[in-house]
């Protein structure tokens, strides 16, 4: 084990085969060894016996006398590879050179283990490589055309004394550098260089040899990148003691001198532009310096884009390389000269803008005399604008009828003019834009109204979409050269600038229409002048003084300016004084009539009266309105609101402005009594399932009356709050014919309402709930009977709420379930006792029986 691990000194397996006069490195290195990394190495060489110092990696006196000169030039000395690995090189080895040579390393150990030296034995043999040219000439120039075939030879031979293989590779020189073709290895393979595999395995790069030991490089379809300096370069290789193969040396020799003539396709003229209807008129032209027999096949190609790859591009027409062109009508390839073909497009169209190329393929005759494809270039692509042919022609747009007031119809008429340079395939369409008039010099964009395509189908916008559909606007064609946009009912956010385009389309060839020109007309304003609306109404009352339950009469005279033919719709109202309880808001809607003179009641509500108010019209701007025996409840404030209605569009009607008349008060002067209203309750808190009962007592001042000649009407109400924020409820009301009306509850609590003297009505709410507290009060509606025996309403009396509390009664409320807890649990108790006392008399009773032992003697354990 200690000597597997001690220092190893290695020198390459001999005998070392080397060709005299090349350059010899013999490696050698050290390992497992101490010390420091970097190791010095000696060597020395023997012929037979004793050996003699050549050179030291430490020691400068080392060398030899008989080496020192060689040292000194440089001819020999010691190259480090690494800190344990150095080569000697011996350049220009000579026959007296071979012998054995030994490599030793000074000791650095600790201990002295394994081998400190090697020994390695070095032939050398004479120079027997031979490489030379085809027919022993030197380098050749050849100068070929792209898609040509050429084949280069070389010759090499040895007569090497040792068994030597030969390595022959075909390199190209096009820079700087020189780059593999292919080559025949020392092994008999085949190795393509880097960027020619595929054309080696498509057979268009060979290596062949021959006789006399030659190696012959055939190039098929040769491109402008085969051109450059062409050379054999060949080593000879020999198989070593260790079974590896080793290149003893190698030579070369320039062959030739390939200059590749680069095949052009080119179209004769740049950017073209030709007007619409006339030819376009282009040629390919093919440039080769190929002097042989060869056809040349062409396809001509259009695409949109000048980027477009070969597969997105159309193709227009072809010919083959048999002279065969494809079939097109306007289309036609004619072969102008050897390398010229020229592409003649009849009526061209605006459609034929674009990009043209050509694509020209070479095709060579094979011995066989089949055609082989040498070369295919493709042209840059040409631009070709298509001017179109543009008529002539002016837009002018008038107005035939123009609006003075709002709903008034406006016309304008857009006409073509001056037509010149049209023929059939030329058809006229509009558009109707709308430019907002605004002062100043402020910018608005257009809006589109409706457009006409070519085949005269009305695309509307987005502003006028929805009166195009109902009719309002209309667009027609009277002639075929005047365009018409009438508005039936022209409104003010219709006043602005219009104005019409003028399109014309052009029929291509494929009968579809472009369109080629588009003229603007000059804009025409639409504007009237308006002045507010303005709307003035008076009401009189026709008789000055008059008492409860005569008849109120007032009439409304309406007066207008700035509105054409109006009609006038009246509404009257009264406003109330606040104690009315009926109307908190202060304003009741009694009657109207609308601007067809039909009348509608809006809130009357009085039953009794239902035909106690009427309005009329008088005449086209007055209006009359009666209210027949009137009541002191109906004292207030009254007015007549008038509203302004001018025809608008489709026989419908406008609204235009409102108006307010200036107000009639109705006032009757009493000396009636007054009466007051309170709300009382002995017991204000009660308990769950109780009574409560609430009085509302009215009281009088002034002037007495008779129990006969008063009446009430009562109205309980309830607001389920603490605050009185909530919407009061009406519980039960009592007429002062004494019928009760009560309203729907939602609990389970009864009401009774009832009238227990001739100033008190008493309310009951029988069971009382938790949903029953809250704010109670009640509204009272005095009726008097004048001296004349009618009835008159004086306003309602609202009296201050009464907070209703309803509290749980806590020993009522358990009495019952304890009873019921109590009973069952005794029950309960009872059954299991009797349960139990039946189970253990009956059910679970068991003989037991024992047999008597006599113990009259002991027994042995294994009896017992």
């Amino acid at each position: 084990l200690a000597f597997c691990r001690g220092r190893i000194v290695r020198v390459p397996k001999g005998p070392l085969i080397r060709v005299v006069g090349t350059e010899v490195a013999i490696p050698c290195s050290v390992s497992d060894y101490d010390g420091p990394s970097e190791q010095n190495f000696d060597w020395e060489f023997s012929r037979e016996a004793d050996f003699v110092r050549i050179v030291s990696t430490w020691d400068s006196t080392f060398t030899s006398e008989e080496y020192q000169k060689r040292v000194g030039r440089g001819d020999i000395k010691l190259r480090r590879s690494s800190n344990d690995a150095v080569e000697l090189v011996i350049r220009n080895i000579q026959p007296a050179d071979q012998g054995r040579y030994k490599c030793s390393t000074p000791s650095t150990d600790a201990t002295v283990q394994g081998n400190y030296d090697a020994e390695v034995q070095v032939k050398v043999i004479s120079d027997g490589l031979s490489v030379s040219g085809s027919k022993a000439r030197s380098s050749t120039s050849l100068r070929l055309s792209e898609g040509d075939s050429f084949k280069l030879r070389c010759s090499a031979i040895t007569t090497s004394p040792e068994h030597t293989h030969l390595h022959v590779t075909w390199q190209v020189k096009s820079g700087s550098s020189w780059r593999d073709i292919l080559s025949l290895t020392h092994e008999g393979k085949f190795q393509p260089g880097p960027g020619y595999e595929e054309r080696y395995r498509s057979g268009d790069i060979r290596l062949d040899t021959g006789a006399n030991d030659t190696y012959r490089l055939s190039v098929s379809q040769a491109s402008s990148a085969d051109g450059g300096a062409y050379r054999c370069l060949v080593s000879e290789w020999v198989r070593g003691a260790d079974g590896s193969w080793q290149k003893i040396q190698e030579k070369s020799v320039e062959i030739a001198t390939v200059s590749i003539q680069r095949t052009d396709v080119v179209i004769s003229t740049s950017n073209v532009s030709v007007t619409e209807r006339d030819s376009l008129d282009l040629t390919c032209n093919i440039t080769t310096d190929r002097s042989g027999i060869f056809q040349a096949e062409v396809m001509w190609y259009f695409s949109a884009s000048p980027d477009d790859a070969l597969s997105d591009a159309q193709l227009l027409l072809s010919m083959d390389h048999d002279s065969v062109v494809s079939d097109s009508t306007l289309i036609s390839l004619s072969h102008v000269d050897r390398n010229s073909y020229r592409l003649l497009v009849r009526d061209v169209d605006v459609e034929d803008s674009g990009y043209y190329f050509c694509e020209a393929a070479i095709w060579v005759p094979l011995h066989n005399g089949s055609w082989h494809k040498v070369v295919e270039r493709t042209s840059a692509p040409v631009s070709v604008v298509v001017t179109a042919l543009e008529p002539d022609y002016d837009v002018f747009l008038n107005a035939s009828k123009t609006p003075k007031f709002s709903d008034d119809p406006t016309e304008l008429n857009c006409r073509i003019t001056n037509v010149q340079d049209t023929e059939a395939n030329i058809r006229f369409s509009v558009s109707w834009y709308y430019r907002q008039h605004l002062p100043g010099d402020d910018v608005v964009a257009e809006e589109l109204l409706a457009s006409m395509d070519a085949d005269w189908t009305l695309l509307p916008g987005d502003r006028g979409r929805e009166r195009i559909q109902n009719g309002e606007i209309i667009f027609s064609k009277k002639s075929a050269d005047t365009f018409s946009l009438r508005i039936q009912w022209t409104s003010e956010s219709d006043r602005g600038d219009y104005f019409c385009v003028i399109s014309a389309w052009s029929r291509h060839r494929n009968n579809s229409w472009v369109k080629s020109k588009d003229v603007t007309s000059a804009s025409v304003n639409i504007f009237w002048a308006t002045q507010d609306y303005t709307l003035t109404v008076e009401a009189v009352k026709l008789k000055p003084f008059f008492v409860a339950g005569h008849t109120f009469e007032m009439t409304c005279k309406v007066s207008s300016k700035n509105i054409k033919t109006p009609r006038y719709s009246v509404l009257i109202t009264a406003e109330k004084p606040l104690t009315d309880q009926s109307n908190p808001n202060g304003t009741t809607r009694i009657i109207s009539l609308n601007q067809d003179s039909v009348v509608r009641l809006e809130d009357w509500t009085d039953q009794t009266r239902v035909d106690g108010v009427v309005l009329e019209k008088v005449q086209e701007n007055e209006f009359r309105y009666r209210m027949y025996q009137t009541q002191i409840s109906d004292a207030g404030l009254y007015r007549c609101v008038v509203t302004a209605w001018s025809p608008g569009g489709g026989g419908m009607w406008r609204e235009a402005v409102n108006g307010l008349s200036n107000p009639i008060q109705i006032d009757f002067q009493t000396s009636g009594p007054v009466f007051n209203v309170s709300v009382h309750s002995d017991s204000p808190t009660i308990y769950q399932g109780e009574v409560a009962d609430l009085l509302c007592i009215v009281t009088t001042e002034g002037m007495p009356l008779e129990p006969d000649d008063m009446s009430f009407d009562v109205s309980w109400f309830a607001v389920r709050s603490f605050a009185l924020d909530r919407e009061p409820i009406l519980l039960a009301s009592l007429d002062r014919r004494g019928i009760v009306t009560q309203s729907r509850r939602n609990g389970s609590s009864d009401l009774s309402l009832e009238r227990i003297s001739p100033l008190e009505f008493r309310l009951r709410v029988h069971g009382c709930e938790d949903h029953d507290f809250g704010n109670h009060y009640c509204v009272v509606t005095p009726w008097v009977r004048s001296a004349t025996g009618v009835w008159q309403r004086e306003p309602d009396i609202k009296a201050k709420p009464i907070f209703l509390s309803v509290k749980m009664d806590v020993l009522n409320a358990f009495k019952y379930p304890l009873l019921i807890g109590i009973g069952l649990a005794t029950v309960t108790g009872l059954l299991s006792c009797l349960i139990g006392y039946c189970s253990s008399r009956w059910c679970c009773k068991k003989e037991v029986q024992e047999t008597r032992r006599e113990r009259r003697r002991l027994m042995s354990m294994e009896m017992d």
